[in-house]
């Protein structure tokens, strides 16, 4: 079987159940009354305040989009962890305002720990004891909401990102004759075939739309220590075929920790710096984006998601 299809598969069967269960009471219409319901956008969080911005102006670019049509009653941020608000305390906060569903939409690549296990559990849609045992430790709050909640898909489930690198990785090298490009992505060891096989469709793609014969990848997250070696080693290799090296971080926001002091730090220690193209820059922000979220709560409301 196709190794792409391969993994669709087994993140639409792990995610199913997710889209399927729920906490708390039906949200259907019972004895004429409309339910009340909310969208919450989740993504991980950061020490970084600007790392957090870049993810609060997607609620604000998308909030009137969503409620325009008054099935969607507010719109609210979440962050995983590091920083208020976080999950529980947003959950809370609809169900003392009398919501009956939240949409709650994961702001990830594709899938992880973090949206398969941690956010899941956090939500009291599981309950697995090494993984709650885990949150405990790092002081993340777990609450079961009264509120129905629906999970949606998360950001590879559509074109979205392919056409995101694409764009950057020309605006970036402009003419790209010669020039090949690095991914670099957070990576995780428990899913590590699904996230070799989002950076791996990302790059076919750039190899076609944009004729860019050579992509490396590297990891910068904990599965690599967060070391800027992998990156560097990856500069490297393409450099080795082609004149220049476009680096392209495949992470949400920009956050120091990563776009500085990891892969900025490979950018300039590579011996050839001067041949590598570097903007430290990342998906957000991207009108794209904005606009995937509203269709996905849109699909998700009548049922399509």
């Amino acid at each position: 079987m196709n190794k792409r299809l391969l993994n669709g598969l087994l993140g639409a069967l792990v995610l199913l159940p997710l889209l399927l269960s729920g906490c708390g009471d039906s949200a259907s219409e019972e004895d004429g009354q409309t339910s009340k319901i909310g969208v919450l956008l989740v993504n991980h969080g950061s020490h970084s305040k600007g790392w957090r911005d870049m993810l609060v102006d997607v609620e604000h670019s998308v909030r009137d989009r969503i409620m325009s049509d008054g099935q969607i009653a507010d719109v609210r941020t979440a962050f995983m962890e590091y920083t208020e608000p976080s999950i529980s305390t947003q959950m809370r906060a609809f169900d003392e305002a009398g919501f009956d569903e939240v949409i709650v939409v994961p702001l990830f690549l594709t899938v992880s720990s973090h949206s398969l296990d941690d956010i899941p559990t956090i939500l009291g849609m599981k309950a697995d004891p090494r993984v709650m045992a885990k949150l405990a430790e790092e002081k993340v709050e777990l609450y079961r909401p009264k509120a129905r909640v629906t999970l949606t898909p998360m950001l590879d489930f559509s074109s979205l990102l392919k056409k995101n690198l694409l764009r950057r990785s020309q605006e970036l090298a402009g003419e790209t004759a010669d020039t090949g490009v690095v991914l670099v992505a957070y990576g995780d060891a428990r899913y590590n075939q699904q996230w070799e096989a989002l950076v791996g469709d990302i790059g076919r793609y750039l190899k076609l739309k944009a004729g860019i014969d050579t992509v490396a990848y590297a990891w910068c997250g904990h599965l690599v220590d967060y070391s800027p070696e992998p990156t560097l080693r990856a500069i490297q290799q393409v450099l080795d075929l082609e004149d220049r090296a476009a680096v392209l971080p495949v992470l949400v926001a920009v956050d120091p920790a990563f776009q500085g002091d990891i892969i900025g730090a490979a950018v300039e220690q590579s011996p050839d710096s001067s041949r590598v193209l570097y903007a430290g820059d990342a998906i957000l922000p991207d009108p794209g984006l904005n606009d995937w979220v509203v269709e996905i709560v849109r699909k998700t409301l009548n049922g399509g998601a």
